[in-house]
């Protein structure tokens, strides 16, 4: 059986009942092929679901009209069906078991950094550290600290105002060839550096310009900023270091954020998503632009935010 023949199995909502197409599948993971580790998973997933609708079956009292070899046959088709349609749902077991095999092989879990696929990554928990801008234990001259997004460390109006009209023209410039609403790119740049406060700086405190917090992939050939920052793992915060994207200009980080949203099919439904902020942000967070699991909301109310101003600036 062939990668893609196997890897397509998912898409017909069938069950690897067949132990040459499972092992075939667990093959294909193994070489870190990404559809074929998610493949994988929810195979496992439905095969667990399927023993457990079995034995919760059992453990019913039969009524006696279907008992018989055809009857147990149907009822195994239903419950084959079952645990194909209840497994591979988003947040579910089967995205815990895709990121342990990928893990365990050496793999790239999805929503991890993967070349052209590098996905951003949030960094709304910068603690902080008097003078500094600490992404997570890496201190940086030249910012000031922030806890999460939306805290009590929110904010305040005028540096809202002005980090928006720092940025407007930019970003409109970039929304005009991109489609991307300029508001929803100044909303996410915003959440993503605490309004200026905590952007990313290169080791020798000099920024980035990175106003998204896009990580620097296999794929990326041009500057690197290294830093430790906070990401959600299996829903708990960890410090990790990481390798982001470096520009020479707030305007070519707005240009790449927009590549990176309408040239990625990971996206998709984020780019058919733009006529509403809360709908274009829970697109992204269930794409994996971030590990925070409460991404959509904030976003969502710093979008807002952003609208709010544009009004009052217009």
């Amino acid at each position: 059986m062939s990668l893609n023949s196997t890897v397509s199995m998912g898409t017909s909502n069938a069950l690897a009942v067949d132990a040459r197409a499972l092992n075939s599948l667990k093959f294909q993971a193994g070489q870190n092929n990404p559809e074929a580790v998610r493949e994988t998973a929810k195979q496992l997933e439905s095969l667990f679901m399927r023993e457990m609708i079995k034995s919760m079956r059992e453990a019913t009292m039969k009524s006696g009209l279907l008992d018989g070899a055809q009857g147990d046959l149907g009822a195994d088709l239903l419950d084959q069906q079952l645990s194909v349609t209840m497994s591979g749902q988003p947040g579910g077991l089967a995205d815990a078991i895709a990121r342990q095999l990928s893990k365990a092989m050496g793999g790239v879990a999805d929503g991890d950094d993967a070349g052209d696929d590098a996905m951003p990554s949030t960094l709304s928990f910068a603690g902080r550290t008097g003078g500094y801008a600490r992404y997570g234990g890496f201190a940086a001259k030249g910012g000031v600290g922030r806890t999460e997004a939306y805290s009590a460390n929110a904010p305040s109006p005028q540096g809202l105002d002005n980090f928006v009209r720092s940025h407007a023209q930019a970003a409109e410039r970039v929304a005009q060839a991109s489609g991307i609403p300029a508001a929803y790119m100044l909303g996410q740049a915003g959440h993503e550096t605490g309004w200026g406060k905590s952007e990313i700086r290169n080791a020798d405190g000099s920024n980035s310009f990175n106003l998204f917090g896009i990580k620097a992939g296999k794929g990326w050939t041009g500057k690197v900023a290294e830093i430790t920052t906070t990401e959600y793992i299996d829903g708990a915060p960890r410090k990790v270091t990481a390798k982001f994207r470096a520009y020479n200009s707030f305007e070519e980080s707005f240009r790449d954020y927009a590549q990176l949203i309408n040239g990625n099919p990971r996206y998709e439904k984020a780019r058919a998503s733009t006529g509403s902020a809360l709908a274009y942000a829970s697109e992204l967070q269930k794409a994996g632009y971030a590990t925070d699991p409460q991404y959509a909301n904030k976003l969502n109310r710093a979008i807002q935010s952003t609208q709010r101003v544009q009004n009052t600036q217009a």
